[in-house]
């Protein structure tokens, strides 16, 4: 044990913790690692390019956002971990970001666009096209791309126009023909449609797979649009706008109407960051456009190579229909461990609580537990949180017929799930025509638990059946994100899942709970509870032993308690896929604490807490991440786990993480990730395929 003396170590030094921002920036370089990782099939690593961009988008919409809104009210304190004023952390950013779109781009341009050349695919420049295809481009552009095309002249009459939040733009001058004219050189703005494809084919004998993409098309043709004209350049670029949102509830009658009102807002933020292909590219419209945009220069990024890579995402997944080689093994989702397809959920759940691992797992019976609550005529009622869903959910499906049958069904959605806003706008409405209760949640929080109640009448008797979740009620997300469920017909979880609907959607106190934690406030309050007597077991026992998973970990009042956990011996293994506040390894500080994440096929995206209390093994799934947001600003649940079997499970689930020497990356002292070292001698460990693996092996057992 460290005998460090606790007077002189200050817990609250800069020194011993992650800014959430750079951590965050830290995570997506690891996303961008899995494109560069050749084990992974070609087009899934062009998918993951997509998957960085996006990301960053968000990060600039929301985080880069926040920070230059608090540079403007001329706020300036240090943030209260790693101690950075927000000036100082958006200077990081800016050279954290540019290093790693430079990354990005390098690994597109000399890494993945090579090899599909060699698999015979490629992404041609309009200047590389034989007499016969650049015909053939010319009409499609003609027929197809200029009726849809809109010029915006810029003038003393016609002022810059309002751009969208990430579209993509051309911005023209022009030379009027006349030399006579006082001022020749004119302005023009052309924005790319965004409802045409991206990427278009060319359709020739010899073309199987040879494509061009828009804004090269129209770029070259552009002429067409301003006769009379000379075209002296084009430059393509893209702006990216402060996309969070101000809901001034208290003072909102109806927070569905001010959500709408937020949503058209959030199209014309202020720029955050300007996008710019710099081949080409005018100088003299690039500080036009910093002008007008107010954009700093080092919020100015110059891309070598196509603007906005998400357009990889639908490209790959044409390409797969031909090439099915380039991308992951289909893997199914199995029939659940403890409940086969053939058994009624209902009679199963009353005999033991059912646990579901996806995607491994089906995400079926989720869907059947609702939509069979729907049909019984047994069924009273049924009570639901909805985060997000997906586009055609068999979920909401149930739920409306489930009110047509005439039962009582209560839905809370939560209409400020960041940029599911409009979708749950729109499910909020349709669940309110069909005769559904529809609530929206608690002023000033946001309801990120994922909980179903459902009542039932059997033999006179009400029994109740608790479905509780660490991810969202989406049937396709739970193909491509782990997540766990617990469906329960404990009588004591029944009262609690009743108390906290009447809590959501009455005027009432916070319940005293028997089996749920519940934020804001008692799940970190638990947690120090639950890792203070972690400590005095170490102390009593030397047995102390934390492990926790989850998607982030950035509250302070935790992080610093797990320091004193770490000074005590506990020993403390954390599973985090993304940001991390935490700094392992410090001697005095966290010597006892080792930090993994796991960036892989799957988005690790389950929350699991494990304390081993001398042997009685204390385990939990949440809905909640450890970041103070999540402590303090949401309703989230943490719920126990007591049956001995899906203990078992969850303990093998964690030591598969543990063990992952393919996927993973460890932490260091400085806050830097490297990928796990691997013995020479020790088998290699996918903890995702080999889970995959499991779930197979148990269906053919059964067989």
């Amino acid at each position: 044990m460290n005998t460090i003396n606790q007077k002189a170590l200050d817990l609250q030094s800069p020194l011993y913790y992650n800014n959430r921002e750079l951590s965050w920036l830290a995570f997506n370089e690891r996303v961008l690692e899995e494109a560069l990782d050749e084990h992974n099939p070609l087009f899934e690593r062009l998918k993951f390019l997509a998957i960085f961009s996006s990301n960053l988008d968000e990060f600039f919409m929301v985080r880069v956002a926040g920070l230059k809104d608090q540079v403007k009210a001329g706020f300036n304190k240090p943030e209260n971990k790693a101690g950075m004023t927000p000036k100082q952390q958006l200077n990081q950013i800016a050279q954290n970001a540019h290093r790693l779109v430079g990354l990005q781009y390098d690994s597109y341009n000399d890494l993945l666009i090579p090899q599909l050349r060699e698999e015979n695919i490629e992404i041609l420049h309009m200047s590389d096209l034989t007499s016969e295809q650049y015909k053939i481009l010319e009409e499609y552009f003609d027929e197809q791309i200029f009726p849809v095309l809109t010029p915006m002249a810029v003038d003393a009459y016609r002022p810059f126009p309002m751009l969208l939040n990430k579209s993509l733009n051309l911005a023209i001058v022009i030379e009027d023909n006349d030399e006579f004219e006082e001022n020749r050189y004119k302005t023009a703005i052309v924005q790319v449609p965004a409802v045409l494809e991206r990427f278009v084919k060319l359709h020739t004998s010899s073309d199987q797979n040879r494509f061009v993409l828009l804004e090269d098309i129209i770029s070259t043709f552009i002429h067409k649009l301003f006769k009379g004209y000379k075209v002296v350049s084009v430059s393509v670029f893209r702006i990216t706008r402060n996309a969070d949102m101000t809901i001034h509830e208290e003072g909102a009658r109806d927070l569905l109407k001010e959500i709408e009102k937020e949503l058209k807002k959030r199209k014309w933020g202020a720029a955050v960051r300007l996008e710019i292909q710099k081949n080409g590219f005018d100088q003299n419209i690039l500080r036009y456009l910093t002008e007008e945009l107010e954009i700093h220069e080092k919020d100015v990024y110059e891309i070598d190579g196509p603007l906005d890579l998400t357009f990889l995402f639908s490209f790959a997944k044409e390409m797969s229909k031909l090439r099915e080689d380039l991308i992951f093994e289909a893997l199914i989702p199995q029939p659940p461990v403890d409940i086969s397809s053939d058994e009624d959920i209902f009679e199963k759940v009353s005999e033991q609580d059912v646990f579901l691992h996806h995607p491994y797992e089906s995400f079926e019976p989720v869907v059947e537990f609702i939509s069979d609550a729907a049909d019984d005529p047994d069924v009273l009622a049924i009570k639901q949180t909805l985060y997000r869903v997906s586009g055609d959910s068999p979920i909401i499906d149930a739920l409306k017929r489930a009110a047509e049958n005439g039962k009582q069904v209560t839905v809370l959605v939560e209409l400020k799930a960041r940029f599911d806003e409009e979708n749950n706008v729109q499910w909020a409405k349709e669940l309110e025509k069909a005769g559904c209760h529809v609530i929206y949640g608690m002023t000033y929080l946001k309801t990120h638990s994922k909980i179903t109640l459902v009542v039932r009448r059997k033999n006179n008797r009400i029994e109740r059946f608790v479905h509780l979740g660490t991810g969202n009620y989406n049937d396709q997300t739970a193909k491509i994100y782990t997540d766990m469920g617990l469906i329960t017909s404990k009588r004591k979880f029944g009262i609690d899942a009743t108390n906290f609907f009447n809590y959501l959607s009455g005027y009432t106190e916070k319940p005293d709970f028997h089996h749920l934690s519940v934020a804001p406030f008692d799940i970190r309050k638990d947690f120090i509870k639950l890792i203070d007597q972690e400590i005095q077991f170490q102390k009593r026992f030397s047995n102390g032993r934390i492990i926790a998973k989850m998607n982030s970990l950035t509250d302070k009042v935790i992080i610093t308690k797990l320091y004193e956990a770490s000074n005590a011996g506990v020993q403390i293994d954390l599973i985090i896929r993304g940001t991390c506040c935490l700094r392992p390894g410090i001697k005095g500080v966290s010597e006892n604490i080792r930090v993994r994440s796991i960036v892989g096929r799957f988005l690790e995206h389950s929350r699991i807490y494990f304390f081993h209390h001398n042997g009685e093994e204390k385990t939990f799934l949440s809905s909640a991440d450890l970041m103070t947001r999540n402590m303090e600003k949401r309703v989230e649940i943490l719920f126990p786990i007591y049956e001995g079997h899906i203990k078992m499970r969850l303990n093998q689930v964690l030591a598969l993480n543990l063990a992952d020497n393919v996927k993973a990356r460890e932490q260091d002292q400085h806050g830097v990730y490297h990928y796990v070292k691997r013995n020479e001698h020790e088998a290699f460990v996918d903890c995702q395929l080999t889970l995959f693996s499991k779930a197979y092996q148990v269906l053919e057992d059964e067989e």
